[in-house]
């Protein structure tokens, strides 16, 4: 009994310091849009922000969705060959994978790479009193640190989704072409019957919301780490990890908000 309970406090606290820290996140999520309508913006920071999550996650985004478009093709297209039905093929990828699948595979590739960066270097700099020392020298956090990544990752975040969007449709082409003898002509004809404006400006809109969750929640994690080099990788690790379910939760909510039609 002794030694079960001595598991047991440390799950209950790690469970109660999670929820301590997503509240905490939340929390920064108005700081943030406070400071900005404030005007409190450090452009250069931005920039040297947005070189960090754009560049840097082009390539395993890219690849991760040229990969996902193609299979998934594969498996749709599959099906609906069998029924005569592979004039809809580029319809049923736009569907799912163009409205859902790009955007959560970016935003979950983007989380991976940046967010755990941005979680481990300012985790560091909470345990090696580097925070403290701008308070020192009157320079919010806020403003220098979180701000910046913020605004970086909710306009490239957007942009990297659609440019992976694209390389999706690509992969999905191919395989339609090489495997299905579905010809790119009818594929992309069918794609743009079935995707509209409204669902490019829902893709942009999931892309802006990821990239600020995927933001905030690597901040916020790094600034409420407490303890030493053991602490940075784990608050890195636990950033990436929750930003993967918030990002499945939040867009759980937006497909219901914005494509589920209300039974007549």
């Amino acid at each position: 009994m002794t030694g079960s309970r001595s598991e047991l406090q440390p799950r209950h606290k790690i469970g109660r310091s999670w929820i301590l820290r997503f509240c905490a996140a939340v929390l920064l999520v108005g700081q943030v849009w406070l400071h900005l309508l404030q005007g409190k913006v450090y452009h250069r920071q931005i920039m040297e922000q947005m070189v960090i999550a754009g560049p840097g996650s082009i390539l395993p985004a890219f690849l991760v969705n040229f990969f996902a478009g193609m299979i998934f093709t594969i498996q749709t297209a599959r099906e609906l060959v069998k029924f005569g039905a592979e004039n809809t093929v580029g319809g049923a990828f736009a569907l799912a994978f163009c409205r859902e699948l790009a955007p959560i595979l970016t935003a979950s590739i983007i989380a991976g790479q940046v967010g755990s960066a941005f979680a481990a270097e300012l985790a560091e700099m909470q345990v090696t009193e580097q925070i403290d020392a701008l308070y020192m020298l009157k320079t919010d956090p806020i403003d220098y640190l979180v701000l910046p990544r913020v605004i970086a990752c909710c306009v490239m975040v957007p942009v990297i989704t659609i440019l992976a969007l694209v390389i999706g449709v690509i992969g999905g082409v191919f395989v339609g072409f090489y495997f299905y003898q579905v010809t790119p002509e009818v594929f992309l004809e069918s794609v743009r019957d079935f995707l509209g404006i409204s669902d490019i400006l829902t893709v942009l809109l999931k892309g802006l919301i990821f990239g600020m969750m995927v933001a905030v929640i690597g901040c916020s994690w790094g600034l409420s780490t407490v303890g030493g080099a053991k602490q940075v990788g784990e608050s890195a690790t636990a950033a990436v990890v929750t930003t993967w379910v918030a990002i499945f939760m939040v867009d759980f909510f937006l497909s219901l908000l914005i494509f589920e039609k209300p039974a007549i």
